[in-house]
Formats: C-alpha cells, sequence, structure tokens
C-alpha cells in the first residue's frame, strides 16, 4: 500500500513533548498532519464543542477545543482524505475502563472510529515514577515508536476490519519490553468528603464544598505508588488486564469497538412487556 494519510493529536495541547515524539516517528510511517489542542485538555473524554477557534501551526493546526473537536474538524473539514488517528503520547498511563472512558486522549480515538476513521490511542508510565511528569524531564521515544510500530503493522495486517481503536499503554524506561493483547481492566470506586478547601473561593452560608477522589489504582488506600508492587499486589489486577500488564513493565495493547455494546436480558423482555400493560 502507499504511505498512510495519518491524523495526529493529543489531549496534552499542541507543544506536549509526547506529541513532538509521535510525529517524529510517524513520519517514518507516513504522512502526518497535526491537529492538536490549543492548551492541555486532558480528562474531557470525548466532550465536543459547536464552535471553536483554529491557529495556524507548522506542523497543521492548533484548536481551541477538545480532542474530540480536532479530530471532528480534521476528518470533516480539511482538504484530505485520513487512513488513520494517532493520538499522544499521553504523560500518563490510560488503563482501567472507566480512566479509559474520561481520556481525552482516547476520546480523540472514539470520535475518529464514529467517523470511519481506525485509532490508535498512546499513553506513557513509567515504571518507578508511574506518571512521567513533569513530562519535560521525561524521554517519551520508546512510547512513540510502539505507536507508530504498532500503526503500521496494524494497517499492513488489516486489524482495523475487526477493530475499531488500539489503546497502547507503554513504559518510557523498559529497555525492550514485551507487549501483550489485553482488556481493561473493571475496577472503580470513589471518596467522598466535605473540605472548605475543595474550592478556591468563599461559600455562602448554604453552600458545602465537596470533594470527589478516585479510590482505585494509583490513588488505591495503602499504596500512592503502585511501583514496584509485591506479589500480593499483583495479584489484584487479573492476567490479561491492562493493569496487570503495566505492573508487570510491559507494553499493554487493548483493542477497543465503540459500539458500546449490547447486552441480552432475558428478565428486560417480561419488564418491558409488562409496561403499559395494567
Amino acid at each position: 500500500m502507499t504511505d498512510p494519510n495519518i491524523l495526529l493529536t493529543n489531549d496534552d495541547g499542541i507543544d506536549a513533548p509526547g506529541l513532538a515524539s509521535l510525529r517524529e516517528e510517524l513520519t517514518a510511517v507516513g504522512d502526518v498532519t497535526v491537529v492538536a489542542p490549543h492548551e492541555n485538555q486532558s480528562g474531557v473524554g470525548r466532550a465536543r464543542n459547536s464552535s471553536a477557534v483554529r491557529h495556524e501551526h507548522p506542523w497543521g493546526y492548533s484548536l481551541e477545543g477538545t480532542p474530540a473537536d480536532c479530530v471532528a474538524y480534521a476528518l470533516r473539514g480539511l482538504d484530505a482524505e485520513f487512513d488513520a488517528v494517532v493520538s499522544g503520547v499521553n504523560d500518563g498511563p490510560n488503563a482501567g475502563n472507566y480512566v479509559v472512558g474520561r481520556s481525552g486522549t482516547v476520546g480523540a480515538g472514539i470520535e475518529a472510529a464514529f467517523l470511519g476513521v481506525p485509532a490508535v490511542a498512546v499513553s506513557a508510565y513509567h515504571a518507578v515514577d508511574f506518571f512521567p511528569q513533569p513530562p519535560e524531564e521525561y524521554d517519551f521515544g520508546r512510547p512513540a515508536r510502539v505507536g507508530a510500530d504498532l500503526l503500521e503493522r496494524a494497517l499492513a495486517a488489516e486489524t482495523f476490519a475487526d477493530v475499531d481503536l488500539l489503546n497502547v499503554n507503554a513504559p518510557v524506561d523498559a529497555p525492550e519490553p514485551d507487549a501483550r493483547i489485553t482488556r481493561p481492566t473493571a475496577d472503580y470506586d470513589l471518596r467522598v468528603g466535605h473540605d472548605a478547601d475543595a474550592v478556591e473561593r468563599d461559600l455562602g452560608e448554604d453552600q458545602t464544598a465537596v470533594r470527589l477522589d478516585d479510590a482505585v489504582w494509583p490513588e488505591t488506600e495503602g499504596f500512592e505508588n503502585p511501583f514496584p508492587l509485591a506479589d500480593r499486589h499483583s495479584e489484584r489486577y487479573p492476567h490479561g488486564s491492562d493493569r496487570r500488564a503495566m505492573i508487570e513493565g510491559e507494553v499493554s495493547v487493548s483493542p477497543l469497538t465503540v459500539n458500546h455494546g449490547h447486552a441480552e436480558s432475558e428478565s428486560l423482555v417480561g419488564v418491558v412487556e409488562s409496561l403499559g400493560a395494567e
């Protein structure tokens, strides 16, 4: 096949070092156009806006909007046909089904898939520090190479005939990490507190500040930094899950579809049939 036409975006903003590393690697795979958020848009999921401001950039454009805005604009607003969308490299992992659902990095890939273009979302973690932050102090070259190599191989193998989106978590520090196919870990809870310092403004007598903190990895009570973990902690996450792969310093590749699944329920048949029956 001819060299693919690749759209590159992220959620950390167009000036993020992870995006620069990924762009450098992707130029060896195909023609790369960048449309990325003008500023950091981490954690916005696949939120969309009805309007945005576009800025010229040497690599393409920056958009005052979300990652999904960037993808939507590029795929429908530019005079170009894209073979794939790549999002990243995010300066932190996106693992676990709840976290994946609210990730702007993954949200860009979901928007692409809904618009008929396959995607790869690439996120980075450090096997000791966990979050590679501040990102300027880390080298995102290895996750970028993993993402570019995976895209090239997946396109050649026609993997995207069966898969909408590949969600990748790769270490920045492992010299030659193994890779495995994974599924997002089903693990979520949160802690709710009433804390006057949770907001930076004065509150009225009838107002109370509340704090909503994730109670899942890596913020699980008992170990703030999960790397490295003892065997008893490793068993918390089953083999085949994205978090277990990361605990073992591997590249996690989770193949995803964007149809949100369809559940069959015999009990629901009776419930629906009974609606309005009386």
